[in-house]
C-alpha cells in the first residue's frame, strides 16, 4: 500500500493548475485544498467536530510552538498529534523555518513575509542597527531561538526539527528552511537560499534514517498499514489509532528565493532533484509579483509532485495559486480576522463592529450554508462582539474556515468542469466591492 499517491485527475488547459487527490494514512484529500490552521494543536476558538463541519480536510500545525509547549515527547507519548488533538483526518506540521524568519528578521518591525513594493518596510535598510534584539539567531549549522514563553535558549537544526515532527506524527512534514524577509537584498538572499539548501539534505537524511527505524521496530508493519489493522476515519473522529506517531510520513522540501528569478528558479532546480514526497513553496513576496515567483517555481518542480504554497489565503491570491499549478494552502488569516470582527462575504470583508449591522437581521451571506449562516444574524454576531462574548470568535471562525475551505472547494470542481476561468471572473468581479 502506497500511503502517499497523488493522482491528478484533471490539468486546467493552457495553465499550471490542476485537480487531483492525495493519499495519506489518515485520509485522502481532494485538491486544491485549503489548509486549516491549528497552530498549537488546535484550531482557535473551534472543537475538532466544528472544524470538520466547515468541510476542512486538513489541519496544519506549527513544530516551534508545539516544541516548546507541551513538548513533542508529550504529544509523541500520548499517541501522536491526530490521538493528542482528537482528529481523523490529515495532518501537517511546519518545520519552524517560519520563526526563523518571525523571530529573527521580523521580530519588533512589523515586517510582513508577503508585503507591497511601496510598503515603507522597503525603504529601511534590513541590516540597520536598531533597538530591537531578535529572538532568533542564525548559523549555517541551525538557529538558536530565545523561548518567547519563558526566555529560555534552544538550538534547532534540521535534525532536530527533522526529529521533533516525526515526535509529533503528522501525515505531512516539511524540512527545516530559512524563511527570509522580502525586504533582504539578493546577497544575503542568496546566502539564506544555500542554508536552505544544506539543511534540505540534511533534513532529508534524517527523514529517512528515522523512517527505516520505524519500519524496523515495527517489523515492515508501518511501512504498509496504517496501524495495526485500523480503520482511520479521517475527520469524524473515530478509530484513530494510539500509534498515529509511528505511521509513514511523508516529506516536503521548500523552495525558497525572495523576489529573485534566478534564486526561485535555482532553488525550485536544487529541491527538485532531492528525493522528497512533495514541495512547499515559502515566503517572502511581495505582493505585485506573488504569481510571476509562484509560476516560476512550479514551471520547474515535478508535475507529479504536490505542492503547498506556504502561509497564502486571500481570495485573489487562493485564485493564483491555483492557476499556477498550487495544490495545498494554509494561512491564519481566516480565523485570526474572525477573533477580531471581520468575516468574508461575496462581495468582501465586513467588520461586524460597524454600526450598520447593530440591526441587522439577515445571516452573513444569505447563499452560505456554514452553521453560523444558517442558525444566526449579523445582529446578534454584531451583539456578541460588542458584549465581548466568548461565542462571538467562534461563530465568526466557522464562517470564515467554511467559507475559504469552500471557495478552493469550487476552484478544484470548476477546474473538473472546464469553468475555473468563468467563476474566477466572476467571483473576483463582485469581490471586494
Amino acid at each position: 500500500m502506497n500511503n502517499f499517491n497523488f493522482k491528478i485527475e484533471k490539468k486546467l488547459d493552457g495553465f499550471l493548475g490542476r485537480a487531483g487527490i492525495l493519499d495519506t494514512p489518515h485520509g485522502s484529500i481532494q485538491t486544491p485544498a485549503f489548509v486549516t490552521v491549528g497552530t498549537k494543536a488546535t484550531v482557535k476558538s473551534l472543537t475538532p467536530e466544528q472544524v470538520a463541519g466547515t468541510g476542512a480536510q486538513i489541519i496544519l500545525a506549527n513544530t516551534y510552538h508545539l516544541y516548546l509547549q507541551p513538548g513533542d515527547e508529550i504529544v509523541r507519548d500520548a499517541g501522536g498529534i491526530h490521538k493528542f488533538m482528537n482528529w481523523g483526518g490529515p495532518i501537517m506540521t511546519d518545520s519552524g523555518g517560519f520563526q526563523v524568519f518571525s523571530l529573527g528578521a521580523a521580530y519588533g518591525k512589523e515586517i510582513s513575509k508577503v508585503t507591497t513594493i511601496t510598503d515603507p518596510s522597503f525603504l529601511i535598510p534590513e541590516r540597520s542597527i536598531d533597538s530591537v534584539v531578535p529572538l532568533a539567531k542564525i548559523s549555517n549549522d541551525g538557529v538558536s531561538f530565545k523561548s518567547h514563553l519563558d526566555g529560555g535558549m534552544h538550538y534547532i537544526t534540521p535534525e532536530r526539527s527533522i526529529e521533533i515532527q516525526h515526535n509529533l506524527g503528522a501525515d505531512i512534514i516539511f524540512a527545516f528552511d530559512e524563511c527570509t524577509s522580502p525586504t533582504e537584498n539578493e546577497r544575503y538572499q542568496e546566502e539564506a537560499l544555500s542554508r536552505t539548501h544544506a539543511w534540505a539534505k540534511r533534513s532529508l537524511q534524517k527523514h529517512k534514517e528515522l523512517e527505516g527505524l520505524k519500519c524496523s521496530q515495527a517489523n515492515g508493519l508501518a511501512c504498509l498499514e496504517p496501524a495495526s489493522g485500523q480503520e482511520i476515519r479521517g475527520p469524524e473522529n473515530e478509530n484513530i489509532p494510539n500509534s498515529s506517531s509511528k505511521l509513514p510520513q511523508a516529506l516536503f522540501g521548500i523552495v525558497q528565493g525572495g523576489r529573485s528569478e534566478n534564486l526561485r528558479k535555482k532553488s525550485a532546480t536544487e529541491i527538485s532533484k532531492l528525493d522528497f514526497d512533495g514541495f512547499g513553496i515559502g515566503g517572502s513576496f511581495a505582493k505585485e509579483d506573488m504569481s510571476t515567483a509562484v509560476k516560476w517555481v512550479n514551471e520547474i518542480l515535478p508535475e507529479e509532485k504536490p505542492r503547498h504554497l506556504l502561509g497564502i489565503g486571500e481570495p485573489e491570491d487562493l485564485f493564483m495559486g491555483v492557476e499556477n499549478g498550487v495544490d495545498l494552502f494554509d494561512c491564519v488569516g481566516p480565523t485570526r480576522i474572525a477573533r477580531n470582527g471581520t468575516v468574508f462575504t461575496k462581495s468582501g470583508k465586513i467588520n461586524l463592529f460597524n454600526a450598520q449591522f447593530i440591526s441587522d437581521f439577515n445571516p452573513i451571506d444569505k447563499d452560505c450554508d456554514c452553521y453560523t449562516c444558517k442558525s444566526y444574524t449579523l445582529a446578534y454576531l454584531s451583539h456578541l462582539f460588542r458584549a465581548k462574548e466568548m461565542q462571538a470568535a467562534t461563530l465568526a471562525s466557522i464562517h470564515n474556515v467554511y467559507f475559504i475551505t469552500h471557495l478552493v472547494d469550487q476552484m478544484r470542481e470548476a477546474i473538473l468542469n472546464d469553468t475555473f476561468f468563468e467563476f474566477k471572473k466572476e467571483f473576483l468581479s463582485k469581490y471586494g466591492k
